[in-house]
């Protein structure tokens, strides 16, 4: 693929960007999504896994706390427990792409250069009679149905990239890695991006696909940001650069779209970077500004979720367009009781050549306590891997993995109509249990903003908890009449990994719906010593939910099937469609 290299203008969060450089995008055409074809059968052995890279703990880096005044909480929540329902009306799914579909993905020359990679990091899209699932370094298009349309191709491959990894010659390629996808509906184009690091060089980009009509199953275009951000080519010099942009978050109104990451170098992180590409800038006519190294009063911005606004949702269209977003503020691994929302305005100037934007925010309090979610235990059951290793180690050196359930971080945000709609994992203590868990804070926030101020209030709020069980990685969506539900992966002692799902209605979480059960516990490679892991599994580190142009809602989550599985990994993910403006939902 013929890279385009995106030049960036740095600008000093909150406040308007002073004279931002103009740019542009070229085109460059890259492959289809290939049809389906006939899998190659290969001999995985247990010792060829070759883990991702880790995930940074950002709350390593982290320095801040309360504002004066504000005393932060002590105790956990303890919700009501959640109902459990075993009925799922007005429900249908399938399922998606596993470990064995990802680490088989490609071909040609690509054929057999996937690694063996935990965790399995989601996107989902849909659109136009399509659904596009993006998990590691694998996409996929199915019909409505569950149809396979094409796919499973590898992302390095999509994007024209080096092989993974050349097994015949040992050759390490260029790494991908927490891909995210939309689908346009305002522009009827499809989106897929994706964090790239080079083989050979320091130098790191955030991939960006957009097709070229509303067919997923044509022809895409691809271009990149170039996120070193070490002064080289016309980025700004951060500290400790060159830099990667970690999980590029994904996001848009009607104007631009807006990718957000978090920036570490060496030893240091740098914070949450903004990216506002107009849309114009696909075809040459728009800008892309950078807004860099956020931070609140509180300290350093993480994980600030740009929103999306459903098909037939109201966008923001005051003060020359504006997008919201949101992030966390738990600095100190403890409980917070606070969240920041931020807006950016002026969005439409995006697709000018004198882009006039402004990024504020405002931190809302007294919002529900969270905080960082404990591990997730998970019911015991056949693990060969395990096995094999304890018959390596000696019995019992490998015990049966939790489940990492990673932090507090945002997940996602959804903006429609002045309502931004946003969740995460917590800590939680349920009412009637003796053990603390994790679960789901999720908010309603009325919003508006101008130039120079954001304005928002708390409508609605609650939690996703359940005695004995751990309910973790949420993605919500809601649909344009504001019905919303949220996706999440469910386990416990008495019940293997499984992929479940809430709706919210009238200011009440109906139940958690168990919307595919898992079939044997978590056996992968990540959480064990022998790989060095630590005992817990990487989980993945975020789940994927869109509302449909029906209303119906779409939710993508990680559980264990009872399907084909590697020697190194068998976690899976189900595609889950849920009607939630029928009455009977809940």
């Amino acid at each position: 693929m013929n890279r385009v290299l995106i030049l960036l203008c740095a600008a000093v969060a909150s406040t308007a960007l002073a004279a931002p450089v103009q740019l542009t995008l070229s085109p460059a055409g890259i492959a289809t999504i290939p049809a389906p074809g006939a899998r190659t059968t290969v001999n995985d052995t247990v010792y060829s896994a070759v883990p991702s890279r880790a995930e940074v703990d950002i709350h390593a880096f982290l320095s801040g706390g309360p504002t004066p005044g504000h005393a932060l909480p002590t105790a956990a929540a303890t919700p009501n427990s959640s109902r459990l329902s075993i009925l799922n009306p007005r429900f249908s799914g399938f399922d998606g792409l596993t470990h064995l579909d990802q680490r088989l993905a490609g071909t040609g020359i690509y054929t057999n250069t996937q690694f063996s990679t935990e965790p399995p990091d989601q996107g989902l899209c849909v659109g136009n009679g399509y659904v596009l699932e993006t998990v590691n370094t694998a996409f996929a298009i199915y019909d409505e149905s569950g149809t396979l349309e094409a796919g499973p191709v590898a992302a390095n491959q999509f994007f024209g990239l080096a092989p993974e990894f050349d097994r015949v010659n040992g050759i390490v390629g260029d790494t991908t890695s927490d891909p995210r996808c939309f689908y346009d509906w305002s522009s009827n184009r499809w989106m897929i991006t994706i964090l790239q690091e080079d083989a050979n060089d320091p130098r790191t980009h955030t991939l960006i696909a957009v097709s070229r009509t509303g067919n997923p199953l044509g022809a895409w275009d691809a271009f990149a940001i170039d996120t070193t951000n070490d002064g080289q080519n016309g980025t700004p010099a951060h500290p400790g650069c060159p830099c990667f942009g970690d999980q590029p978050l994904l996001g848009a109104d009607e104007n631009a779209i807006f990718i957000t990451t978090n920036e570490f170098g060496t030893g240091t992180f740098n914070g949450a970077q903004v990216y506002a590409i107009g849309k114009a800038a696909f075809s040459g006519a728009g800008s892309v500004v950078l807004f860099d190294n956020l931070t609140l009063a509180e300290g350093i911005a993480y994980s600030v979720q740009p929103a999306t606004t459903p098909p037939g949702g109201k966008f923001a269209r005051g003060h020359g367009g504006t997008e919201f977003f949101a992030s966390s503020l738990e600095f100190t691994g403890g409980l917070d009781d606070r969240i920041a929302v931020w807006a950016m305005t002026g969005t439409k100037s995006l697709n000018g050549n004198h882009p006039r934007v402004s990024l504020n925010k405002r931190v809302v309090q007294k919002t529900l306590v969270y905080g960082v979610p404990p591990d997730a235990q998970q019911k015991d059951g056949p693990t060969p891997l395990r096995d094999l290793l304890n018959s390596i180690e000696g019995p019992g050196v490998e015990p049966l993995e939790l489940l990492a359930t990673n932090d507090d971080r945002m997940q996602q945000a959804i903006y429609s109509g002045g309502t931004l709609w946003t969740a995460l994992t917590t800590v939680v203590k349920p009412r009637g249990d003796n053990s603390y868990r994790a679960g789901v804070a999720w908010f309603k926030l009325d919003v508006d903003a101008d130039d120079n101020k954001v304005k928002a209030e708390m409508d609605d709020q609650g939690y996703i908890a359940r005695t004995g069980l751990n309910v973790f990685f949420p993605s919500i969506a809601v649909t344009a009449r504001g019905n919303a539900a949220i996706g999440v992966s469910v386990s416990g002692p008495a019940i293997w990994p499984s992929a479940g799902y809430a709706v919210l209605r009238d200011g009440r979480t109906g139940p958690i719906h168990i919307s595919a059960a898992g079939a044997a516990p978590d056996d992968g490679f990540s959480g064990y010593y022998f790989y060095g892991g630590f005992g817990s599994g990487r989980w993945g580190d975020y789940s994927a939910a869109v509302a449909g142009a029906d209303g119906s809602i779409w939710m993508a989550n990680e559980y264990v099937p009872d399907l084909p599985r590697t020697a190194l990994a068998n976690w899976g993910t189900f595609v889950a469609r849920v009607n939630v403006n029928a009455d009977d939902c809940d």
